[in-house]
C-alpha cells in the first residue's frame, strides 16, 4: 500500500462545525506568545487542546494516562454506574498506518468526555459525567474514588495543578492525589489517597479551545476592575476559608512571592501552598 493510500487520523468532527482557513505569517519577527494567540484565533472552538493553567480547565474535559502497556482514558459506564479506565488502543482501526500519540488523542464518545465546572473565584474544580444522570467525580477520606452522587459537597472538590511539563494533577479535599493504581488480577483503578505526585498521579488533560480562551477574557475583565499589581490574599482567604475564621498571616515577602506566581501565570499554585502553610 503506497502512503497516499494508507488511512490518515484526523480530528473528530461534530455537527454543524465551520472549518476554518489558516492565515500565513507574514512577520518571522513576532514573539511566540503572538504567535500562540494567533494559533489559537485560527483554531475551531472545539478543537482539544491542552491547559496551560488551571483556571483553563472548564467545560468538556478529556483525561487521560499514559499507562503502560497502553494509554487510557477515565470514562464512565452509565449502565453500571461506575468509572471505568478505557484502553486508548481499543479504539485504534486495523488500518491505521501507524499508533496516534496519546498527545494527539481526542474523544471518540460522551462517555470519555467530563464536563469542569468551578464556583467564580474558587480555585476547586468538580468532575461531572457527560453520559448519564451526571453524577459528580468524588472521593472519600479513605481515598475511594467514585461517581455516583448527583449533589456536590467537599468530597467533591479536586483542585488542578498544571505542571511546566503540561501534565496535570488533581488534589482533593484531603491533600492527597487522584492516581491510577493496579488492583487484584492486574486490573487499573483510580483511588485518592496519594501523597506525593509521581507518574500515576500526573494526567494529561484536554479541554475545548473555545472554553480556554473564555477563561482568559474573564480573566482580562477582573483585571481590568482589580489592581493589577494588587494580590488580596487576606481578602480572599476571609472569603474562601474554612479554618481560623479567616485568619491569615502575610508578609511584604509574601506578597511579592505571589506577585511573582501571578505573573509566572502559577497563582493558583502558589496560593494553595500558602493555604496548606497555614494549616500547619
Amino acid at each position: 500500500m503506497s502512503a497516499d493510500e494508507r488511512v490518515r487520523p484526523t480530528k473528530l468532527k461534530f455537527k454543524g462545525e465551520k472549518t476554518k482557513k489558516k492565515r500565513k505569517r507574514e512577520d518571522g519577527d513576532e514573539g511566540s506568545s503572538s504567535r500562540r494567540r494567533r494559533k489559537e484565533d485560527e483554531e475551531s472552538p472545539e478543537t482539544w487542546v491542552l491547559p496551560e493553567q488551571a483556571m483553563e480547565i472548564r467545560g468538556p474535559t478529556f483525561i487521560t494516562h499514559p499507562s503502560d502497556p497502553s494509554p487510557i482514558c477515565i470514562t464512565y459506564d452509565s449502565t453500571r454506574g461506575r468509572i471505568v479506565l478505557h484502553s486508548l488502543d481499543k479504539d485504534k482501526t486495523e488500518d491505521a498506518a501507524e499508533p496516534v500519540s496519546i498527545l494527539q488523542r481526542t474523544p471518540t464518545e460522551v462517555a470519555q468526555v467530563w464536563v469542569t465546572t468551578r464556583v467564580a473565584g474558587s480555585l476547586t474544580i468538580n468532575l461531572r459525567t457527560g453520559t448519564g444522570e451526571g453524577k459528580f467525580l468524588s472521593c472519600d477520606k479513605h481515598g475511594l474514588v467514585s461517581a455516583d452522587r448527583e449533589a456536590r459537597g467537599p468530597q467533591e472538590e479536586w483542585t488542578p495543578v498544571v505542571f511546566p511539563d503540561g501534565m496535570v494533577a488533581f488534589q482533593n479535599i484531603y491533600e492527597k492525589y487522584l492516581a491510577v493504581d493496579e488492583v487484584a488480577g492486574g486490573t487499573l483503578a483510580l483511588r485518592g489517597d496519594s501523597d506525593e505526585v509521581g507518574f500515576a498521579e500526573r494526567f494529561w488533560v484536554k479541554i475545548q479551545s473555545k472554553y480556554k480562551r473564555e477563561a482568559h477574557e474573564e480573566e482580562k475583565k477582573k483585571e481590568g476592575v482589580m489592581d493589577e499589581g494588587n494580590v488580596d490574599e487576606a481578602g480572599t482567604n476571609k472569603m474562601f476559608q474554612a479554618w481560623g475564621a479567616g485568619r491569615s498571616v502575610t508578609s511584604a515577602e509574601d506578597k511579592k512571592e505571589l506577585k511573582r506566581a501571578k505573573k509566572e501565570g502559577r497563582l493558583a499554585e502558589a496560593m494553595l501552598d500558602r493555604r496548606a502553610k497555614l494549616k500547619r
